[in-house]
């Protein structure tokens, strides 16, 4: 009998991509999804890429009556928690939609997991949760700082809830600690696909290169950085996918050495924005029309991973270069010319 894993969010950017992992790696999946920010387009591209259709449920996580229903009637055998709202900016505009959507949300889920005894949850968690570290490359000891905006306080909070949730009720918790997540499946069929205008770098690279864009804005040249500019970790998403299917084993097979792990997924280099513009310019040999505007709030100077962590314990390691993973962010982009998917 293979394992059943819920995901949700799971036609989101980089739950599909999780999504596709998993079935490579045998897993039967079930999606929870409301579509808020995802595309229901999404399950036929995962079908076409691993031959089997995930199982749909599309519903909204805060409906506690529909999220309990949907336990009672399905067992998995564990969850790997995407659904969230993720923009830092927009963050800062709706805290209290933040705060419904990513702590109502996640209390209802592990309420429900509770219940119906399922033990094992990896949580989307983010680099976020560390603010402006003290020192860099950021390893899984650093404090929480004062997070800069309601989205990073929601992960905050949310592994502060899990880490007393798997100790009161022995339950088996993962939280993922993503950098910057970038590129697309190299099949070119699924990818990011933010609604209106993106609010990370590399769609928003994409579509000025594709003319969808007039121009790049670069937030920032006064940091006190190689060049001026804010430095982050992008990992490719694949890589990161991966590394999800590795964690949810570990927990499968009893291997976690406390109820409550914690994990960075990076590459462990730091890149600084006007690094990547010109990174994805030779990828794909293209000139990118940018300027230099002024900062942006909520946004710290540089974040890069220590994962040496993720290496040691859950024998995960990145494997794809940043110009590899811009190049399949530009293929990607290319294929969406001119569908209803870039609207």
């Amino acid at each position: 009998m293979s394992k059943k894993i819920l995901v949700t969010g799971g036609l989101g950017y980089i739950g599909s991509h999780t999504v596709v992992e998993l079935q490579k790696e045998g897993f039967d999946v079930i999606i929870i999804d409301d579509l808020s920010n995802s595309e229901e387009f999404v399950l036929d591209r995962i079908e076409m890429i691993t031959g089997k259709k995930p199982e749909f449920h599309k519903f909204d996580l805060k409906d506690q009556t529909k999220t309990n229903s949907f336990f009672q009637y399905n067992k998995v055998d564990g969850i790997i928690h995407f659904a969230a709202s993720k923009a830092v900016g927009e963050s800062t505009e709706k805290p209290l939609m933040y705060y419904r959507n990513n702590v109502v949300g996640l209390l209802n889920l592990i309420d429900a997991a509770k219940e119906n005894e399922v033990d094992n949850l990896i949580f989307s968690s983010s680099c976020t949760v560390y603010g402006q570290a003290d020192k860099l490359p950021i390893d899984e000891s650093a404090p929480f700082k004062k997070a800069e905006s309601p989205y990073g306080k929601t992960k905050q909070m949310g592994e502060e809830i899990l880490e007393d949730y798997a100790k009161a009720f022995d339950k088996k918790v993962l939280a993922l600690r993503y950098f910057n997540p970038i590129g697309a499946h190299k099949s070119t069929l699924i990818g990011e696909l933010p609604k209106g205008v993106p609010n990370n770098l590399i769609p928003f690279v994409t579509q000025t290169a594709a003319g969808i864009r007039e121009c790049l804005s670069v937030f920032g040249d006064d940091y006190p950085t190689r060049d001026g500019t804010a430095i982050r970790d992008y990992i490719y998403v694949v890589d990161l996918a991966q590394a999800h299917v590795k964690g949810l084993k570990r927990l499968l097979a009893n291997e976690n050495k406390v109820n409550y792990e914690i994990y960075n997924l990076g590459t462990g280099n730091g890149s600084t924005v006007l690094e990547v513009v010109d990174a994805f310019e030779k990828a794909n040999n293209l000139q990118l029309n940018y300027k230099i505007v002024g900062r942006r709030p909520g946004d710290i100077t540089a974040a890069y991973a220590d994962n040496t962590k993720a290496e040691t314990e859950l024998g995960w390691t990145p494997e794809t270069s940043l110009e590899e993973a811009l190049r399949t962010a530009w293929e990607w982009q290319v294929s969406l010319d001119g569908s209803d998917h870039q609207k």
